[in-house]
């Protein structure tokens, strides 16, 4: 397994790492079989939240018997002093006693220390008691990363980067490398949207530097990453012909699923339910047209404009509109399949 440095940090990570967010879709059984042989594989980097409800407990108890040859980051969503010693203690808790990166949780501002909210002041504190590592955040706003990026208080970040990114996205990279920032890819499949697991390697292995954090559920998913990291598939016309195709396809206002606009006063789950056009076309489909979720989407419905969403997306979206549009498609998709 090929490793990286990761930053200032100095620690050598698998550079095909593990996200551990969609773990907390599956069971314990199939969790620990799939923890175990991303070890065995040689992945020594797992990603997790204390947002991911049970990922932190899975990660840090499956594998309590290799703490010390693993490296974990977890987050925080805390925005006061006190809710971020809540989290860090239960993180604590789970994860062996100490945390190598822990991570501000898309942080919606700068925290900076001696602020008014204290958060950097609580990282430092905890940083010089040994519980922390590294002090770390996650966002997507492309913005407020780079004045964070360049701040040189966080020896990581986590960004949103996929065979999708802009160009603007993309000098994020070269941004990090120049403050010896480390860079955690996130969203490597945009968020399940791009459906070409080779393609989506391929591009992102062209950059040294940059860290892919892979959504894992199935066993499936693991091998074919695990795949690719053995016989890295190689940037070519082939690779760029799909990328291209995918860039065509996608391109303007699509959902990143970035979960800003939460929570929606109407319980619209607007991540998935703003995608559903681009879920019924490039996923399983028969899994989106449940009862469950029919009466997910006919929540749409319900929306009350209250512009939540539009004031916090970070992709400045027409979001109401594109719920709109979705629920139209989707009707019109379930008119169209066969009964069940």
């Amino acid at each position: 397994m090929e490793k990286v440095r990761l930053g200032k940090t100095n620690l050598m990570v698998s550079r095909t790492s593990f996200g551990a967010l969609p773990m907390q879709r599956t069971t314990d059984d199939n969790a620990r079989a799939l923890l175990r042989a991303a070890f065995d594989a040689g992945i020594n980097f797992y990603d997790s939240a204390r947002g991911y409800s049970t990922s932190d407990y899975r990660v840090g108890h499956m594998l309590a018997d290799v703490r010390d040859q693993i490296i974990i980051a977890t987050k925080t969503f805390a925005s006061n002093k006190e809710d971020f010693e809540k989290d860090l203690a239960t993180s604590l808790s789970y994860l062996g006693g100490y945390i190598d990166i822990y991570q501000f949780h898309n942080i919606h501002f700068f925290p900076r220390p001696s602020g008014s909210d204290g958060l950097y002041d609580a990282m430092l504190k905890a940083k010089d008691e040994g519980k922390i590592r590294h002090i770390s955040f996650s966002n997507h706003r492309l913005e407020l990363t780079k004045e964070m990026v360049a701040s040189g208080l966080f020896d990581t970040v986590q960004f949103p980067m996929s065979s999708l990114a802009t160009d603007e996205e993309l000098d994020l990279i070269k941004l990090c490398e120049d403050h010896d920032v480390g860079f955690i890819a996130m969203k490597a499949l945009a968020g399940g949207i791009l459906t070409n697991a080779k393609s989506a390697f391929a591009f992102l292995r062209q950059f040294k530097s940059v860290v892919p954090i892979w959504g894992v559920e199935h066993m499936w998913q693991l091998e074919e990453i695990l795949g690719y990291e053995k016989n890295p598939p190689s940037l070519d016309d082939e690779m760029w012909k799909i990328i291209n195709k995918d860039r065509e396809v996608l391109s303007g206002g699509f959902c990143r699923a970035c979960g800003y606009c939460l929570p929606c006063p109407a319980k619209i789950d607007i991540p998935m339910a703003a995608r559903m056009t681009l879920l019924l076309g490039r996923a399983v489909w028969q899994s989106f047209i449940t009862e469950q979720w029919q009466e997910g989407m006919r929540r749409i419905n319900d929306c009350t404009s209250c512009n939540h969403c539009i004031k916090h997306c970070p992709y400045n979206l027409d979001t109401p509109a594109l719920l709109r549009e979705n629920l139209e498609f989707y009707e019109k998709f379930l008119t169209e399949q066969p009964q069940q």
